[in-house]
């Protein structure tokens, strides 16, 4: 209870009325008037009275002591049962503190939200959260079930606006046991071709049981290398990268009994492949307009080193001029074609004729070049259709189409054929998705019989017009008409030539994203993206599995023509690999180098820097068996926590209160100050009466 003041005048004035009252009561006192005494007195209650004295009585209610509970939910808690445990723990917690009225607990689970690349623990970040609208006088302590792989620990002096215990409760067990891989240094761009290195280290985390350990590398899903390593030793391994665009190397220890989990037996670096400038060989048989078109594409594409001969003087045309006369330059048929045509990533014949140029025998050797993994493009005109057609040559074993000796000499629009449309060379092409097509016609084309290979654009009548083919380990794509100029010079509106060429010839040269039979994925954040290129049926449905082993099935949905694609949002971190038909893709979801992953066995060192400070406890929850969850009694203590109980969890209860009401008595208001008063005069009276 409190005694307040309201007066019933402004205090000035009831000073002015006590000092007029003392100086009365002081003057009648000093000259001993009767009832000086009681005229004091009721001055003084006068004065009491407008002076209006309230008692005041507050009506408190004590509040609860929050006690944030902190549960682990990171991948690396889902391993070895430990998720049990702390489910049990919970549990308990739950029980036990529900005996406590005072003791309000807030249940906290802390896990992966899947909007993080970079996968951590974080129950310090979640602890936060969860007591930043409580003044920390109301905290009683903090209890964390974890296995100790908390990747936010904060500094004990950072951490000293928490006065309260900082409990931890692990999970696992003691003698555990991991084996783990990681990339520790790696280029992550290589020059296609080129060999590069990087190292690797196996590390063995906990009770090692030592012993050497046998590691399997894929490049792309192939394997390339087994390698014997000793743990906790960098070890370097070579390799060649074999394409432009992502490769992704995957190392893979081979597991031992006993150890905790398996998740981070396999390590991804993925290297970004460049390649050097491509070499381009274009042989046209004669000047012509289309010659030009080829020209200016290749020489545009500053990744291409372009060699290029034209044939203006054929053996016919030797007229007896000395070679030292001549501003020509002669043809050098064995250095293109028997000592370096393997540095050639691509030879083109734009309308070529054999005519003694080359020697027979080296047709042969373009032949066995494309074999050998090469590319060969014909870009045929009416001299395909002669006597002197490349197609009578030893080239014929791998060109997909021979021309029957006739020409098509017509008007028509190229259209893409119904396989066409699916793949990827021509798929999407500007003005392809009109009837007719919204590009300039052509007049003339090359007729061949029946082709092989893959057919996607057609002349009149269904003609073959762009014809695809694979020889051995090698690529040949026929174009069997010289009208592509048109395009180029804007003829009726032109035509998408420059994405028809290119497209062709990087398909020649193997890229990837061309491929007709294809199985990508890619991530963007946690998004999973998967592709399916098909010039065939439905692909149907893809497996995923997943980093921690487990598969799903993926329904891939029609997209593109001939393309299928299903995006899936990811709600674990690593390697993922997708499997449809005979085709597989791999894409790694997250940081290759997340620190969920690094360390799996559970310890109780990482948070007893912390917990000593605050006075808190670690310790374990299971004991060697790893089974029975044994949970510490609850200390509660009033006020703060002076010393660390290692057997028993203590909280400090808190003392504030909240304010629920007031109940105010004026202490003069009412029959009470008059009765006074008037008691008060009435003596004074009565005293001077006498």
């Amino acid at each position: 209870m409190t005694v307040t003041f309201a007066p019933l005048l402004p205090w000035i004035a009831v000073a002015l009325i006590a000092a007029f009252g003392l100086v009365v009561a002081a003057l009648g006192l000093w000259r001993g008037l009767r009832g000086a005494a009681v005229r004091a007195l009721a001055l003084a209650l006068l004065v009491a009275t407008l002076a209006n004295p309230v008692l005041m009585r507050e009506d408190r209610e004590a509040l609860t002591t929050i006690v944030p509970v902190v549960v682990d939910r990171s991948q690396s808690q889902a391993s070895d049962g430990r998720t049990a445990q702390a489910d049990a723990a919970l549990e308990g917690l739950k029980e036990r503190l529900a005996h406590y009225p005072r003791i309000e607990p807030r249940i906290v689970e802390a896990g992966d939200d899947g909007t993080s690349d970079t996968p951590s623990t974080r129950l310090f970040e979640a602890l936060s959260a969860a007591i930043a609208d409580v003044p920390r006088s109301r905290i009683g302590g903090a209890i964390l079930i974890t296995d100790g792989q908390v990747h936010d620990i904060p500094d004990a002096s950072a951490f000293s606006g928490f006065d309260a215990p900082v409990h931890a409760l692990v999970t696992g067990r003691p003698d555990e046991f991991d084996r783990r891989i990681e990339v520790v240094s790696a280029p992550r761009f290589g020059i296609v071709g080129e060999p590069q290195e990087l190292t690797f280290r196996v590390v063995d985390d906990g009770a090692s049981p030592g012993g050497a350990a046998r590691v399997t590398v894929r490049l792309n899903g192939n394997e390339i290398a087994a390698e014997t390593a000793a743990p906790g030793t960098t070890q370097p391994l070579g390799f060649t990268v074999p394409r432009g665009g992502n490769n992704i190397l995957e190392f893979e220890v081979e597991a031992v009994d006993g150890e905790i989990t398996t998740v981070n037996n396999r390590a991804v670096h993925v290297i970004e492949g460049i390649r050097e400038n491509l070499r381009v060989l274009l042989v046209s048989g004669e000047p012509h307009a289309g010659e030009r078109a080829w020209r200016n594409l290749l020489k545009s594409d500053t990744a291409i080193d372009l060699v290029h001969f034209t044939i203006l003087r054929p053996p016919e045309k030797q007229d007896g001029t000395p070679i030292h006369e001549l501003s020509l330059i002669a043809f050098p048929t064995r250095e293109l074609f028997v000592d370096k045509i393997g540095e050639f990533d691509l030879i083109i014949f734009d309308r070529y004729q054999h005519r003694g140029v080359l020697p027979i025998l080296y047709y042969d050797n373009i032949a066995q070049y494309v074999e050998n993994g090469g590319a060969l493009l014909i870009a045929a005109g009416p001299e395909h259709a002669g006597d002197d057609s490349i197609a009578g040559t030893p080239l014929a074993a791998v060109l997909p189409a021979t021309p029957t000796g006739a020409m098509n000499v017509t008007a028509f629009y190229p259209r893409l054929s119904e396989l066409g449309q699916k793949h990827p060379v021509t798929r999407g092409l500007e003005g392809a998705g009109e009837e007719p097509p919204h590009w300039g016609r052509w007049f003339r084309t090359v007729d061949v019989a029946r082709p092989e290979g893959n057919v996607v654009m057609e002349a009149n009548g269904g003609k073959p017009l762009l014809v695809l083919n694979r020889a051995g380990k090698g690529r040949v794509a026929m174009l069997l008409s010289d009208q592509g100029w048109l395009w180029a010079r804007g003829f009726e509106g032109g035509g998408p030539h420059v994405s028809l060429y290119r497209r062709t010839a990087h398909w020649l040269m193997q890229e990837p994203a061309l491929e007709e039979e294809a199985l990508t994925a890619r991530a963007f954040g946690r998004t999973l993206q998967i592709d399916r290129q098909t010039i065939g049926d439905a692909p149907g449905k893809a497996t995923l599995k997943l980093p921690s082993g487990g598969t799903e099935e993926v329904t891939l949905e029609p997209f593109q023509p001939g393309l299928y694609r299903a995006e899936i949002r990811t709600a674990e971190t690593g390697l993922y690999e997708i499997t449809n038909d005979d085709l597989s893709a791999l894409v790694h979801v997250g940081a290759v180098d997340a620190p969920e992953f690094k360390a799996t066995v559970s310890t109780t060192q990482s948070l007893k820097p912390l917990a000593d400070a605050t006075r808190g406890t670690v310790r374990r929850l299971a004991g060697e068996d790893g089974e029975a969850v044994s949970l510490p009694p609850l200390l509660p203590v009033s006020g703060k926590v002076r010393a660390a109980d290692p057997n028993r969890l203590s909280l400090s209860l808190t003392d504030e209160t909240v304010l629920k009401g007031i109940d105010s008595l004026p202490l003069f208001a009412g029959f009470a100050g008059v009765g006074l008063l008037l008691l008060a005069f009435s003596a004074t009276w009565y005293r001077e009466g006498r």
